[in-house]
């Protein structure tokens, strides 16, 4: 078996942003280093390190091939075992040719959500994938959406080689952690990836569980990537958290999509409002666990006359804002989240609010249906250039 490197090789690690250096190997992040000292919310930090639709792409004539990996996953001091640390797929030439468990590496143990932390340090371990096709072929190796993982090694039985252009066009996603999808069944089966692949696009997802709250540095972000197709998912968390009144959230819409237009003047840009949750349509947030682990709105309804916002005002927003925008920038689209999963899909909902596995794979259809149609908002006549 042969060693290849990681980093400045024919390897592409596609989806993320940067690279940390760590003892043990490389970290992907998926967001550039220089976001990191705008931010203090650990949760922020944890989710970049989250690698969803981080993946290696190469060419290959191996017939086996392992990676070496250190992942990190939690445990509750209730629970008897650590979280599982998630799936490692395969893809040979654009058809899944393998998933492998990723191994339990370091365990971060804490008394409950949002307590301390303490790290428990564990081993690296090593995921194999025999049997593939003789003769040169184009793999990618899709990373854990949910867990952290540090890469060490990458071992081949064969020669590698950099993976070839495709022709197809890139997509730049941002949404929440219904976007980012750690309840998936695997990597390749969160709703961007499921959309990406039906559509024939490369999906890069920039959705941050927890925290698509319009912050400035994910739109500069945006604006610098290179990117054909760009579409933005925005509210759930915004009211989940309050962190806005009606007030100041319509401004802070129209600053992230100027600063994303800054970058990106013509491309087609699809704005998406909430999906379907009962508990913050008609009420405001913040929100808890209720005693089933249910999604529980703590907010008052009498206080949405006062600027509080439900998902119901950010979706009549949302659609207000963009008519307005449309009249000069007729590549701006608008998505009701309602068409993804509506309130007819809500029993799919594992806790009141996060879509289960079967959930994400009917999005994922559902906004390649939309977009990816001839006459939607990413059909391949939307990228046309801007007449002179």
């Amino acid at each position: 078996m042969r060693t290849i490197p990681l980093v400045d090789g024919p390897v592409e690690l596609r989806g993320a942003l940067d690279l940390e250096r760590t003892p043990a190997g490389v970290l992907p992040r998926r967001l550039p280093a220089w976001t990191r000292e705008q931010y203090q919310d650990p949760s922020v930090d944890g989710v970049t390190m989250m690698p969803g639709g981080v993946r290696l792409v190469f060419r290959t004539d191996a017939c086996e091939l392992e990676l070496e990996v250190l992942t990190c996953t939690g445990q509750l001091e209730s629970d008897d075992e650590p979280r599982p640390a998630g799936m490692l797929e395969l893809l040979v030439d654009g058809v899944l040719a393998g998933r492998r468990q990723a191994p339990v590496g370091n365990v971060l143990r804490m008394a409950g959500p949002g307590t301390e932390q303490r790290l428990i340090p564990g081993e690296p371990g090593v995921v194999r994938f025999t049997g593939l096709r003789p003769g040169m072929k184009h793999v990618e190796l899709w990373l854990p959406q949910q867990t952290p993982t540090e890469l060490l090694a990458l071992r081949v039985d064969g020669e590698v080689r950099a993976p070839l252009p495709d022709g197809r066009r890139r997509w730049v996603h941002h949404g929440s952690s219904i976007s980012h999808c750690l309840e998936a069944e695997g990597p390749t089966g969160t709703w961007p990836a499921v959309a990406a692949a039906l559509g024939g696009v490369e999906v890069i997802n920039l959705s941050l569980a927890g925290n698509a709250v319009l912050d400035p540095y994910v739109a500069r972000t945006i604006r610098d990537l290179p990117a054909d197709l760009i579409s933005v998912k925005v509210g759930i968390n915004i009211v989940a958290l309050a962190a806005f009144q009606l007030r100041t959230f319509a401004p802070a819409v129209h600053g992230f999509l100027d600063t994303i237009r800054d970058g990106h003047p013509h491309t087609p840009l699809l704005v998406m409002s909430p999906v379907s949750c009962p508990a913050l349509e008609e009420t405001p947030g913040p929100t808890t666990s209720g005693p089933d682990g249910g999604l529980v709105a703590l907010g008052d309804p009498h206080d949405v006359d006062a600027g509080a916002l439900t998902l119901a005002v950010v979706r009549d927003e949302l659609t207000r804002i963009v008519a307005a925008r449309r009249a000069r920038d007729p590549r701006l689209h608008h998505l009701d989240g309602r068409e993804l999963l509506g309130p007819d899909d809500v029993g799919g909902l594992t806790d009141g609010l996060h879509p289960d596995a079967d959930a994400y794979r009917r999005m994922g259809k559902r906004f390649a249906a939309h977009a990816f149609a001839d006459e939607g908002p990413f059909g391949r006549g939307a990228a046309a250039p801007p007449p002179a």
